[in-house]
């Protein structure tokens, strides 16, 4: 959609390893379709503005921010129908710490 063509790797972890990968919707979708068990965890910024002034902060031209953020509306749509949980990136420290206890519980759950 944005003109980039990236491939989402097929995961193949050692018995007892986690696997993260940073991907976008169509890529978690495609996954979803391909691997089990997934829990898919949908990180979304604090405001659209947010994600422009980060977008802008990082170089972007004015025309990529705008179909960017116009774009992640959509994605945000389709994200929340697929995903187990919803982070809201606003705190580094705090979004961390809220992925790392849905990993946790993931793996309790796996265990029972």
């Amino acid at each position: 959609m944005l003109g980039e063509y990236y491939g989402t790797p097929y995961p193949d972890p050692p018995p007892g390893h986690d696997v993260v990968l940073e991907i976008d919707v169509q890529g978690a979708e495609q996954v979803l379709e391909r691997c089990s068990p997934v829990v898919c965890v949908l990180l979304v910024p604090p405001s659209r503005e947010d994600q422009e002034a980060r977008l802008r902060g990082r170089g972007d031209s004015e025309e990529h921010v705008l179909r960017r953020v116009d774009l992640g509306q959509l994605e945000l749509e389709r994200g929340r129908r697929i995903a187990d949980a919803v982070v809201v990136n606003d705190d580094l420290d705090r979004t961390v710490d809220e992925f790392a206890g849905i990993v946790e519980q993931a793996r309790r759950e796996a265990k029972s």
